[in-house]
């Protein structure tokens, strides 16, 4: 039987594996902090947000999108130095505007806990919701609750984390970040567009693991109605439209190849071609969509990465799709696309392509609409041989 706890109270944790949900009827930007006995992060591995979706050792985990996010544990993994684990979320708005939040903590697939924040009367922009702690060696559960007015920064102050007071303004073509010091971060999206439509990352020796996220409204083939896109998200997303997300990868030696789960080739993380689809949602009931991981590693073996949707199943319509694309990169703020430029008589966009320039990356918006992959293949020169493949 599930718990409700009110705020103050804690629960023992008798499972290791442990999943966290935090849920709003609104947009907000959910976060878990590690914290050492000072109550403080280690680092920037010791956060896990939309832009960063793992710790440094990866038994802190986060899916989801902006109104569901999902962080899995592995209690078992924690080193000893950490003593908590908080989750926490901010947002534009104020919790009275935000209404109800509520957190579930589940071990397995069952629910055992449940925490209700009412938001009525409330001015806070962030809250620390609740965390995971040890007690004589075992784990535990609290409900919190504790909000911050100024929203974000004090929040990540509060655990130690130093936020820039300027965030990073909209990128110019060809723009090259700063990097940013141990235990500060940047929380701001990059958007590409059509103005604004390359940006060049640092060179790093490995940028780890690069992941690629389409996520898109499943109901979005069907006329526009007064379903918003996040219901859309979290409705009936067994119908409507199959949208596949693919790459075609060249590599420095010359040899080239393609990613798609049409026909199979879902690739490979640790050998060639170091690009790998995580799986293929023709369900739709993915709520975070589809993903595609690059091993960042073995960069300097990769010459391009050009990514694409395709519309598999459904009639095509790119406008109502609302389909986002966006580039997860360790310690870079979260890169992000639209598909809005859609013709509806075509099943394929170009999204972007990633290329190597002089040991760093290029990210280059492509945003081109094509019929098939074929015809994609001859706009950009890639050479493949082209036979019909099913899924």
């Amino acid at each position: 039987m599930t718990q409700t706890l009110i705020a103050g109270a804690n629960a023992p944790l008798n499972n290791t594996q442990i999943t966290i949900r935090i849920g709003s009827d609104r947009p907000i930007d959910c976060a878990a902090y590690r914290l050492n006995g000072q109550g403080r992060v280690r680092g920037d591995g010791d956060m896990v947000f939309y832009g960063q979706t793992a710790s440094d050792d990866q038994s802190v985990r986060f899916r989801g999108h902006e109104t569901d996010g999902l962080f899995e544990l592995d209690l078992s993994q924690q080193p000893q130095s950490i003593d908590k684990i908080a989750f926490a979320f901010a947002s534009d708005q104020s919790l009275a505007q935000l209404g109800a939040i509520t957190l579930q903590v589940l071990g397995g697939t069952s629910l055992l806990y449940q925490c209700v924040v009412d938001g009525q009367g409330r001015t806070e922009k962030a809250l620390i919701l609740g965390e995971c702690y040890r007690r004589q060696g075992q784990w535990k559960f609290r409900f919190i609750a504790q909000g911050f007015d100024g929203g974000l920064k004090p929040l990540s102050e509060h655990f130690g984390v130093e936020i820039q007071n300027n965030p990073s303004p909209t990128p110019t073509p060809t723009p090259t970040p700063t990097p940013t010091p141990n235990n500060r971060v940047n929380l701001s999206k990059i958007k590409l567009t059509k103005q604004n439509s390359s940006i060049n990352l640092t060179k790093q020796d490995h940028y780890g693991t690069l992941s690629v996220n389409l996520n898109w409204n499943r109901t979005g083939m069907q006329p526009p109605s007064k379903t918003t896109l996040f219901s859309g998200l979290l409705g009936n997303r067994s119908q409507g439209v199959d949208l596949d997300l693919g790459a075609f990868v060249a590599f420095k030696n010359g040899q080239r190849t393609s990613i798609q789960a049409l026909g199979g080739h879902f690739g490979q993380f640790d050998q060639p071609p170091y690009v790998r689809l995580r799986a293929d949602d023709r369900t739709g009931h993915v709520q975070e969509g589809e993903w595609l991981d690059i091993n960042g590693r073995h960069w300097m073996q990769i010459d391009e990465v050009l990514i694409y949707a395709f519309i598999y199943e459904g009639v095509p319509n790119w406008q109502h799709t609302d389909a986002v694309v966006t580039l997860h990169i360790p310690d870079q703020p979260p890169i992000e696309t639209a598909l809005d430029e859609g013709k509806n008589h075509l099943r394929l966009c170009a999204i972007a392509r990633l290329k190597h320039q002089d040991g760093g990356i290029r990210v280059e918006r492509i945003n081109q609409y094509f019929s098939d992959q074929q015809q994609l293949d001859r706009a950009f020169g890639w050479g493949f041989q082209w036979r019909t493949g099913r899924k």
